[in-house]
């Protein structure tokens, strides 16, 4: 998660044109052709680095596919809401694939349906996996990852409604699309601090049963 970040700001600094988080889609920083855009909002877009954001989307749709798949029994109950959530994540990870493969200004059909799995299908998904985590989690984040979900599912509304509150267009997108990444990073923080401590009880354990 942190090198779409990384990336994301690599690729904004690249545009002889400031970029905006206000006035500029995520999208436009993997636009392949530099043009003026009329819809939603009028914005001229000139993205150098597009190849690099295009990956950066890949590579952060893979991970979340990934960790979905991977992380059932460290961070998940064994319950059908576990499961919804980790489909729903997973399809947000293809979502963020079919964006980096599909630049908005190359096949935007292909692009939308990216931007609809990643935020209307994550963000479902992170209402439901409030319930669908394991105990081990803390009741904090189990609490606090529906109430983004929620969160962003409004900021998706208000964005397909072209009602910014204030934060531009591109503003009211991030609302809509970060929560989903901040949650990921959060909880595969915790499943490998889980994991880490997994690992250092293993180890003397196994030296006192070879000392036995």
């Amino acid at each position: 998660m942190v090198q779409f970040f990384v990336i994301h700001g690599i690729a904004e600094s690249a545009w002889a044109r400031p970029y905006s988080w206000a006035r500029n889609n995520i999208s436009d920083l993997g636009n392949a052709h530099c043009a003026l855009q009329s819809d939603p909002e009028p914005r001229y877009i000139c993205s150098p680095e597009h190849g690099l954001m295009n990956v950066s989307f890949v590579v952060l749709g893979v991970l979340l596919v990934v960790g979905a798949a991977l992380t059932g029994g460290v961070l998940w109950r064994r319950s059908r809401a576990a499961v919804v959530a980790r489909l729903l994540v997973a399809s947000a990870g293809m979502g963020f694939v079919l964006a980096g493969l599909a630049p908005a200004d190359v096949n935007e059909n292909q692009h939308v349906l990216g931007a609809l799995f990643i935020m209307a299908a994550g963000n479902i998904g992170l209402v439901v996996a409030g319930f669908g985590l394991g105990e081990q989690v803390p009741a904090p984040l189990r609490s606090g990852t529906s109430l983004l979900g929620v969160t962003a599912i409004t900021a998706f509304g208000l964005f397909l409604s072209h009602h910014y509150l204030g934060l531009g267009m591109g503003g009211m997108e991030r609302v809509a699309a970060f929560p989903l990444l901040f949650w990921a990073l959060a909880v595969s923080v915790r499943g490998l601090t889980r994991w880490a401590g997994h690992m250092r009880e293993a180890v003397p354990a196994e030296r006192l049963s070879r000392a036995g």
